[in-house]
């Protein structure tokens, strides 16, 4: 694509005040976004929650690749400094179409958590969970062996922990903190569970030592995921590591903000319940989410 149809951000001498843009089908991709805000504190962020077209999981790679480029230009008409594809199934679909048409770094949340299980693994034997569209792109597999072709991967579609973690949220209604310091009741019943080890025990059979969680739904199932898969087995999310390279990125090209700037959080979403997307939202955020902006598919569509 030529550089004159690049979708602009916008010039500024201040750069470093515009937003991170982050987006995601859903309220999975605030896992990314809350553990950029913790890293990055100075940092403003703009979140946009495909939730109306959520799960993109079992749809066509070429339609989630569209959705990825409207919401990118979308995004970017609204001036962001960077943007975070914080969904495994648009960075699998997407990645290369957004970075060729935006004019800002673009970062998926694939090659990140791909970098953290070769780090991870001693056994060179990973396995990677997540949804239809991710696990059958082959990204993940390609990504690990790129950096280690020594590493065998076993991947596996678990299409249903989305729907789990969604019902889980609007059954407890408790902060991220809580969730993950404990096996909440929520997750840890006998229907998850029967689904989980469904998923997981062919895995566990292929002694892996290293699981990567290849949706960003889901580090909010890590205390069921743990309690199938095993203590010893090191599960890894990929968000840390993208805030990692969110991080290196915006100091490379000297974008960073400045020590105490005053961040801004804005959100928005093709949901039509914004009272239940911002409590939801504010759970995995660990913030309040208000005001959040409703975008309609039209205007999406429109900003290709």
């Amino acid at each position: 694509m030529q550089e004159g149809n690049k979708n602009h951000s916008g010039s500024s001498p201040d750069v470093s005040s515009l937003p991170i843009g982050i987006f995601d089908s859903g309220v999975g991709g605030l896992t990314v976004a809350r553990e950029i805000a913790n890293k990055l504190p100075n940092e403003s962020i703009f979140y946009f929650g495909d939730t109306l077209r959520c799960p993109y999981g079992p749809r066509p790679l070429a339609e989630v690749r569209t959705f990825a480029r409207q919401i990118s230009a979308w995004l970017s008409k609204q001036r962001i400094k960077l943007l975070v594809i914080g969904c495994n199934s648009a960075t699998a679909a997407g990645l290369e179409a957004v970075q060729r048409e935006l004019d800002v770094p673009v970062i998926g949340v694939i090659e990140p958590g791909a970098r953290a299980a070769v780090k991870a693994t001693t056994a060179r034997c990973v396995g990677v969970i997540g949804t239809v569209a991710t696990i059958e792109s082959g990204a993940y597999s390609q990504a690990i062996r790129s950096l280690d072709a020594g590493i065998t991967v076993f991947s596996s579609a678990t299409p249903r922990f989305v729907e789990m973690v969604e019902e889980g949220l609007r059954l407890d209604r408790n902060p991220f903190e809580d969730i993950m310091a404990q096996a909440s009741s929520i997750y840890i019943r006998p229907a998850f569970q029967e689904i989980a080890r469904d998923y997981l025990d062919p895995l566990k059979r292929c002694q892996i030592d290293t699981l990567v969680l290849g949706c960003t739904h889901f580090p909010l199932l890590t205390p069921l995921i743990s309690s199938i898969i095993g203590s010893d087995i090191q599960i890894i999310s990929s968000a840390e590591e993208t805030a990692r390279d969110v991080a290196e990125t915006l100091a490379r090209r000297g974008h960073a903000a400045e020590m105490g700037h005053e961040p801004v959080y804005r959100f928005a979403t093709t949901a039509t319940d914004l009272e239940e997307f911002s409590a939801l939202g504010s759970a995995i955020f660990g913030r309040p989410i208000r005001d959040s902006q409703q975008v309609s598919i039209q205007e999406l569509e429109k900003a290709l």
